[in-house]
Protein backbone atom coordinates (compact mmCIF):
# COMPACT_ATOMS: atom_id res chain seq x y z
CA UNK A 1 0.00 0.00 0.00
CA UNK A 2 1.15 2.94 -1.19
CA UNK A 3 1.40 5.73 2.04
CA UNK A 4 0.10 9.45 1.71
CA UNK A 5 1.64 12.06 0.25
CA UNK A 6 1.34 15.65 1.01
CA UNK A 7 3.29 18.75 -0.81
CA UNK A 8 6.30 20.47 1.14
CA UNK A 9 8.59 23.60 0.23
CA UNK A 10 11.93 22.21 1.02
CA UNK A 11 15.38 24.05 1.20
CA UNK A 12 18.58 22.45 0.66
CA UNK A 13 20.90 23.07 3.12
CA UNK A 14 24.05 23.23 1.11
CA UNK A 15 22.83 25.34 -2.09
CA UNK A 16 19.84 26.98 -0.62
CA UNK A 17 17.69 25.62 -3.80
CA UNK A 18 14.25 25.83 -2.65
CA UNK A 19 11.68 23.60 -4.09
CA UNK A 20 8.02 22.46 -3.20
CA UNK A 21 8.04 18.51 -3.57
CA UNK A 22 5.79 15.47 -2.84
CA UNK A 23 6.63 14.02 0.35
CA UNK A 24 5.80 11.29 2.90
CA UNK A 25 2.60 12.53 5.10
CA UNK A 26 4.52 12.40 8.50
CA UNK A 27 2.20 10.62 11.57
CA UNK A 28 2.24 11.90 14.76
CA UNK A 29 4.28 10.08 17.22
CA UNK A 30 3.05 9.87 21.69
CA UNK A 31 2.97 13.27 22.67
CA UNK A 32 2.78 14.75 19.41
CA UNK A 33 -0.34 16.09 17.31
CA UNK A 34 -0.52 15.88 13.55
CA UNK A 35 -2.09 19.19 12.34
CA UNK A 36 -3.35 20.19 8.94
CA UNK A 37 -2.18 23.41 8.02
CA UNK A 38 -4.41 26.11 6.87
CA UNK A 39 -1.90 28.94 7.46
CA UNK A 40 1.43 29.57 7.42
CA UNK A 41 3.73 33.35 7.57
CA UNK A 42 6.46 33.82 5.43
CA UNK A 43 8.71 36.49 6.18
CA UNK A 44 12.57 38.41 6.28
CA UNK A 45 13.73 35.33 8.97
CA UNK A 46 12.72 32.87 6.90
CA UNK A 47 15.17 34.60 3.85
CA UNK A 48 18.16 34.45 6.39
CA UNK A 49 17.33 30.61 6.90
CA UNK A 50 18.01 29.50 3.37
CA UNK A 51 20.78 31.98 2.63
CA UNK A 52 22.32 29.92 5.60
CA UNK A 53 22.37 32.49 8.22
CA UNK A 54 19.79 31.39 10.28
CA UNK A 55 21.06 28.14 11.79
CA UNK A 56 18.90 26.10 9.94
CA UNK A 57 19.60 22.44 10.59
CA UNK A 58 18.79 20.14 7.64
CA UNK A 59 17.69 15.94 8.01
CA UNK A 60 20.24 13.26 7.24
CA UNK A 61 19.31 13.88 3.43
CA UNK A 62 20.39 17.76 3.50
CA UNK A 63 17.20 18.77 3.45
CA UNK A 64 14.73 20.73 5.57
CA UNK A 65 10.87 21.60 5.35
CA UNK A 66 10.62 25.47 5.93
CA UNK A 67 7.96 27.28 7.84
CA UNK A 68 8.30 28.37 11.06
CA UNK A 69 4.52 30.28 11.66
CA UNK A 70 1.41 27.92 11.41
CA UNK A 71 -2.04 27.50 12.24
CA UNK A 72 -4.15 25.57 11.25
CA UNK A 73 -6.76 22.11 12.33
CA UNK A 74 -5.93 18.90 14.37
CA UNK A 75 -5.78 16.43 12.17
CA UNK A 76 -4.75 13.17 14.23
CA UNK A 77 -3.73 13.31 17.78
CA UNK A 78 -0.67 10.89 19.23
CA UNK A 79 -0.91 8.68 21.71
CA UNK A 80 -0.98 9.90 24.87
CA UNK A 81 -2.20 13.29 23.96
CA UNK A 82 -6.07 14.13 25.19
CA UNK A 83 -7.91 17.37 25.08
CA UNK A 84 -7.38 18.21 21.38
CA UNK A 85 -10.40 16.42 19.16
CA UNK A 86 -10.30 16.20 15.43
CA UNK A 87 -10.56 19.53 13.85
CA UNK A 88 -10.12 21.85 16.78
CA UNK A 89 -8.33 25.32 15.59
CA UNK A 90 -5.02 25.93 16.85
CA UNK A 91 -1.81 28.33 16.52
CA UNK A 92 1.94 26.60 17.05
CA UNK A 93 4.84 28.38 19.09
CA UNK A 94 7.55 27.99 17.01
CA UNK A 95 9.98 27.33 19.55
CA UNK A 96 9.41 24.81 22.67
CA UNK A 97 11.50 23.46 25.33
CA UNK A 98 11.16 19.94 25.25
CA UNK A 99 13.18 17.47 28.21
CA UNK A 100 15.75 16.40 25.54
CA UNK A 101 16.05 19.98 24.25
CA UNK A 102 14.49 22.45 22.60
CA UNK A 103 11.94 22.04 19.19
CA UNK A 104 12.44 24.44 16.89
CA UNK A 105 9.78 24.17 14.05
CA UNK A 106 11.22 24.79 10.55
CA UNK A 107 14.76 25.29 12.20
CA UNK A 108 15.54 21.90 13.22
CA UNK A 109 12.22 20.17 12.76
CA UNK A 110 10.27 19.62 9.84
CA UNK A 111 8.02 23.00 9.38
CA UNK A 112 4.50 23.82 8.33
CA UNK A 113 5.06 25.40 5.19
CA UNK A 114 3.33 22.15 4.03
CA UNK A 115 -0.36 20.41 3.57
CA UNK A 116 0.71 18.85 7.37
CA UNK A 117 3.10 19.20 10.05
CA UNK A 118 3.83 17.48 13.24
CA UNK A 119 4.59 18.98 16.21
CA UNK A 120 4.51 18.18 20.23
CA UNK A 121 1.27 18.85 22.10
CA UNK A 122 3.14 21.41 23.84
CA UNK A 123 3.84 23.98 20.89
CA UNK A 124 -0.59 23.88 20.54
CA UNK A 125 -2.28 27.16 21.19
CA UNK A 126 -6.32 27.21 21.04
CA UNK A 127 -7.48 29.59 18.49
CA UNK A 128 -10.16 31.14 19.27
CA UNK A 129 -12.74 31.21 15.83
CA UNK A 130 -13.24 35.35 15.41
CA UNK A 131 -9.45 35.10 14.47
CA UNK A 132 -8.75 34.07 10.99
CA UNK A 133 -6.14 31.64 10.44
CA UNK A 134 -4.40 33.98 8.26
CA UNK A 135 -3.54 36.66 10.96
CA UNK A 136 -2.97 33.44 13.68
CA UNK A 137 -0.15 32.50 11.55
CA UNK A 138 1.70 35.72 12.39
CA UNK A 139 1.23 35.25 15.80
CA UNK A 140 4.66 34.14 16.54
CA UNK A 141 6.09 37.22 15.43
CA UNK A 142 3.86 39.42 17.38
CA UNK A 143 4.89 37.58 20.19
CA UNK A 144 8.74 38.40 19.71
CA UNK A 145 8.14 41.60 19.52
CA UNK A 146 5.71 41.43 22.56
CA UNK A 147 8.32 40.01 24.54
CA UNK A 148 10.76 41.66 23.60
CA UNK A 149 9.69 45.04 24.36
CA UNK A 150 7.33 44.24 27.00
CA UNK A 151 9.84 41.51 29.13
CA UNK A 152 13.09 41.64 28.57
CA UNK A 153 13.29 45.46 27.54
CA UNK A 154 10.75 46.31 30.40
CA UNK A 155 8.82 49.38 28.51
CA UNK A 156 6.66 51.12 30.61
CA UNK A 157 3.97 53.98 29.95
CA UNK A 158 5.51 57.19 29.18
CA UNK A 159 8.97 56.03 28.00
CA UNK A 160 10.82 57.14 24.70
CA UNK A 161 10.99 54.24 22.21
CA UNK A 162 13.14 53.67 19.36
CA UNK A 163 12.48 50.89 16.88
CA UNK A 164 15.07 50.24 14.17
CA UNK A 165 13.87 48.46 11.08
CA UNK A 166 10.14 48.25 10.80
CA UNK A 167 9.68 45.23 8.50
CA UNK A 168 7.33 42.39 10.11
CA UNK A 169 9.04 42.07 13.65
CA UNK A 170 9.26 45.91 13.97
CA UNK A 171 6.09 46.59 12.25
CA UNK A 172 4.60 44.67 15.05
CA UNK A 173 6.85 46.13 17.68
CA UNK A 174 5.21 49.88 16.74
CA UNK A 175 1.86 48.05 17.61
CA UNK A 176 2.92 46.56 20.54
CA UNK A 177 4.96 49.97 22.05
CA UNK A 178 1.16 51.70 21.35
CA UNK A 179 -0.40 48.90 23.08
CA UNK A 180 1.99 49.54 26.28
CA UNK A 181 1.56 53.20 26.62
CA UNK A 182 5.10 54.20 25.31
CA UNK A 183 5.86 57.63 23.96
CA UNK A 184 7.01 58.63 21.94
CA UNK A 185 7.15 55.96 19.80
CA UNK A 186 10.03 56.54 16.91
CA UNK A 187 10.32 54.34 13.70
CA UNK A 188 13.49 54.40 12.31
CA UNK A 189 13.89 52.78 8.82
CA UNK A 190 15.71 54.03 5.71
CA UNK A 191 12.75 52.39 3.42
CA UNK A 192 10.13 55.23 2.85
CA UNK A 193 7.34 52.87 2.64
CA UNK A 194 8.26 50.85 5.52
CA UNK A 195 8.51 54.84 7.47
CA UNK A 196 5.00 55.36 5.95
CA UNK A 197 3.34 52.11 7.38
CA UNK A 198 5.03 52.75 10.53
CA UNK A 199 3.04 56.54 10.90
CA UNK A 200 -0.31 54.46 9.91
CA UNK A 201 -0.05 51.45 12.81
CA UNK A 202 0.84 54.25 15.74
CA UNK A 203 4.21 55.54 15.25
CA UNK A 204 4.76 59.39 16.79
CA UNK A 205 7.47 59.66 14.33
CA UNK A 206 9.30 58.12 11.33
CA UNK A 207 13.34 58.50 10.64
CA UNK A 208 15.68 57.57 8.40
CA UNK A 209 18.92 56.62 10.16
CA UNK A 210 20.71 57.68 7.18
CA UNK A 211 19.96 61.04 7.08
CA UNK A 212 22.69 63.41 8.31
CA UNK A 213 20.17 65.27 10.95
CA UNK A 214 19.29 62.34 12.59
CA UNK A 215 20.43 63.07 15.89
CA UNK A 216 19.09 66.55 15.87
CA UNK A 217 15.88 64.76 14.54
CA UNK A 218 15.60 62.21 17.46
CA UNK A 219 16.21 64.69 19.78
CA UNK A 220 13.80 66.63 18.41
CA UNK A 221 11.17 64.38 18.41
CA UNK A 222 11.47 63.37 22.25
CA UNK A 223 11.78 66.93 23.93
CA UNK A 224 15.62 67.26 23.48
CA UNK A 225 16.06 64.01 24.94
CA UNK A 226 17.60 60.59 23.60
CA UNK A 227 15.36 57.24 24.25
CA UNK A 228 14.19 55.15 27.22
CA UNK A 229 14.56 52.02 25.15
CA UNK A 230 15.90 51.26 21.51
CA UNK A 231 14.77 48.03 19.84
CA UNK A 232 17.48 46.94 16.85
CA UNK A 233 15.41 44.60 14.48
CA UNK A 234 17.41 45.89 11.60
CA UNK A 235 20.33 44.22 10.20
CA UNK A 236 22.72 47.21 10.62
CA UNK A 237 23.16 50.35 12.77
CA UNK A 238 23.72 48.79 16.15
CA UNK A 239 25.98 51.63 17.40
CA UNK A 240 23.68 53.99 16.03
CA UNK A 241 21.30 52.20 18.68
CA UNK A 242 23.54 52.66 21.57
CA UNK A 243 24.63 55.85 21.14
CA UNK A 244 20.85 57.36 20.71
CA UNK A 245 20.20 55.87 24.05
CA UNK A 246 19.96 58.11 27.32
CA UNK A 247 21.28 57.67 30.82
CA UNK A 248 20.61 54.50 32.03
CA UNK A 249 18.40 53.23 28.74
CA UNK A 250 18.43 49.75 27.77
CA UNK A 251 18.92 48.23 24.00
CA UNK A 252 17.18 45.30 22.72
CA UNK A 253 19.31 43.53 20.50
CA UNK A 254 16.96 40.91 18.19
CA UNK A 255 19.67 38.22 16.56
CA UNK A 256 23.74 37.60 16.63
CA UNK A 257 24.23 39.73 13.61
CA UNK A 258 23.13 43.06 15.20
CA UNK A 259 25.87 42.25 18.40
CA UNK A 260 28.18 41.25 15.94
CA UNK A 261 28.58 45.11 14.53
CA UNK A 262 28.83 46.91 17.34
CA UNK A 263 32.65 46.25 17.63
CA UNK A 264 34.51 48.69 19.27
CA UNK A 265 32.83 51.36 18.47
CA UNK A 266 30.56 52.51 21.29
CA UNK A 267 30.96 51.00 25.47
CA UNK A 268 27.24 49.96 25.70
CA UNK A 269 28.00 50.27 29.52
CA UNK A 270 28.61 54.00 29.39
CA UNK A 271 26.47 56.37 31.50
CA UNK A 272 24.22 53.40 32.72
CA UNK A 273 23.30 51.99 29.77
CA UNK A 274 21.90 48.29 29.09
CA UNK A 275 22.81 45.91 26.53
CA UNK A 276 19.86 43.30 26.32
CA UNK A 277 19.67 40.11 24.16
CA UNK A 278 16.15 38.64 23.86
CA UNK A 279 15.47 35.22 24.38
CA UNK A 280 12.20 34.99 22.88
CA UNK A 281 8.71 34.65 23.56
CA UNK A 282 7.23 33.00 26.74
CA UNK A 283 5.08 30.07 26.64
CA UNK A 284 2.06 32.28 28.04
CA UNK A 285 3.14 35.36 25.08
CA UNK A 286 0.91 33.79 22.26
CA UNK A 287 -2.17 33.03 24.83
CA UNK A 288 -2.03 36.52 26.03
CA UNK A 289 -2.20 38.10 22.69
CA UNK A 290 -4.82 35.91 21.69
CA UNK A 291 -6.55 37.80 24.78
CA UNK A 292 -5.92 41.13 23.76
CA UNK A 293 -7.33 40.53 19.73
CA UNK A 294 -10.26 38.82 20.78
CA UNK A 295 -10.86 41.62 22.84
CA UNK A 296 -9.76 44.26 20.19
CA UNK A 297 -6.79 45.93 21.73
CA UNK A 298 -4.66 44.65 19.01
CA UNK A 299 -5.60 44.45 15.22
CA UNK A 300 -3.25 42.34 13.20
CA UNK A 301 -5.57 42.76 9.85
CA UNK A 302 -3.10 45.02 8.31
CA UNK A 303 -0.29 42.39 9.00
CA UNK A 304 -0.93 40.06 6.12
CA UNK A 305 0.36 41.59 3.08
CA UNK A 306 -0.43 39.09 0.57
CA UNK A 307 -1.69 35.23 0.91
CA UNK A 308 -0.45 33.02 -1.96
CA UNK A 309 -1.20 29.01 -2.73
CA UNK A 310 1.96 27.21 -1.07
CA UNK A 311 3.69 26.57 -5.00
CA UNK A 312 4.74 30.54 -4.89
CA UNK A 313 6.77 30.18 -1.64
CA UNK A 314 10.09 30.06 -3.53
CA UNK A 315 8.94 33.00 -5.29
CA UNK A 316 7.78 34.91 -2.37
CA UNK A 317 11.20 34.21 -0.93
CA UNK A 318 13.00 35.72 -4.56
CA UNK A 319 10.49 38.89 -3.48
CA UNK A 320 11.68 39.43 -0.15
CA UNK A 321 15.50 39.50 -0.80
CA UNK A 322 14.92 42.70 -2.93
CA UNK A 323 11.94 44.02 -0.95
CA UNK A 324 11.43 48.02 -0.59
CA UNK A 325 9.37 48.10 2.35
CA UNK A 326 6.06 47.14 1.57
CA UNK A 327 6.04 43.85 2.55
CA UNK A 328 5.13 42.99 6.36
CA UNK A 329 4.39 39.29 6.17
CA UNK A 330 3.58 37.00 3.20
CA UNK A 331 1.02 33.82 4.05
CA UNK A 332 1.29 30.92 2.66
CA UNK A 333 -2.55 28.52 2.37
CA UNK A 334 -2.48 25.34 1.12
CA UNK A 335 -5.08 24.16 -0.86
CA UNK A 336 -5.57 22.09 -3.76
CA UNK A 337 -2.74 21.32 -6.58
CA UNK A 338 -1.72 19.70 -9.56
CA UNK A 339 0.62 16.89 -8.86
CA UNK A 340 4.50 17.19 -8.07
CA UNK A 341 7.66 15.66 -7.90
CA UNK A 342 8.66 13.54 -5.32
CA UNK A 343 11.89 13.25 -3.03
CA UNK A 344 12.46 9.52 -4.29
Amino acid sequence: MTPPTMRAVRVEAATGHVVVQSVRRPRPAAGQVLVRVAAAGLGRPDVELVAGRGGLRPDASGWRTLGREVAGVVAAPGAGVDGWPLGRRVALRSSVRMPRGRFALGVDQEGGWADYVVAPVESLVLLPDVVPFEQAAVLDVVATAWSALARTGGLRPGEAVGIWGVGGLGTHAVQVARLLGAAPIVAIDPRPEARQRALGLGADAALDPEDASFDADLRGVNGGRLLDVALHAAGSGAPQVLASLATDGRAVLLGGSAAGALGDVVDPWADGKCLLGHAGPLPEDVPLLLRLITHRRLDLSSSVTDVLPLEEAPAALERLVADDGRTVRVVLRPGAAPALPGTG
